[in-house]
């Protein structure tokens, strides 16, 4: 075995045209508007995905209240699929549009459970669950769930904070 391939911490691979981290269950692409993490949902994975999203958000001079809701978002999406699918589920995570404009998409592999909207908050105590869907329509009102070959596609398009249409 190469020692390349039992290093514990992530390797630096650098692409004419695209920036990329690997390591074991994480392999992040940066792109021009954002970037792609393809991971395994660990505890110390969601962490790093966490920070990601806030400083490739808050770098496109978005602002750091828009770099935080994205965070928040990506976070609440990525902590539904653990609550659905267990720990180290495989996720997608994609942020996007910068510096016009902030989606994050996550995709998850469990197609038959979907998000559902619920016409009552639920801070009123009744539900133990789907406070974060209350959450994304604050941070990203109007987000979609679409299936996918592979299972389900969440996508939100997080509000520009202090912009004028957000």
């Amino acid at each position: 075995m190469h020692d390349a391939q039992v290093r514990a911490g992530p390797v630096h691979l650098l692409d004419a045209s695209l920036s990329k981290v690997a390591a074991c269950g994480f392999y992040l692409a940066l792109r021009p508007d954002g970037f792609v993490l393809h991971m395994s949902a660990s505890a110390a994975h969601v962490s790093e995905m966490r920070e990601r999203a806030f400083t490739r958000v808050n770098e496109a001079s978005v602002g750091e209240e828009t770099a935080d809701a994205a965070r928040l978002v990506a976070s609440e999406l990525v902590g539904n699929v653990v609550r659905i699918c267990g720990p180290f589920t495989p996720v997608v995570v994609r942020v996007g549009g910068l510096p016009d404009e902030v989606w994050v998409d996550v995709h998850d592999p469990e197609p038959s459970v979907l998000p559902h909207r619920r016409q009552v908050p639920p801070d009123n105590g009744e539900f133990e669950s789907g406070r974060g869907l209350w959450i994304l329509d604050v941070l990203a009102p109007g987000w979609t769930v679409e299936p996918t070959e592979l299972g389900k596609r969440v996508r939100c398009r997080v509000l520009l904070a202090g912009r004028k249409g957000a």
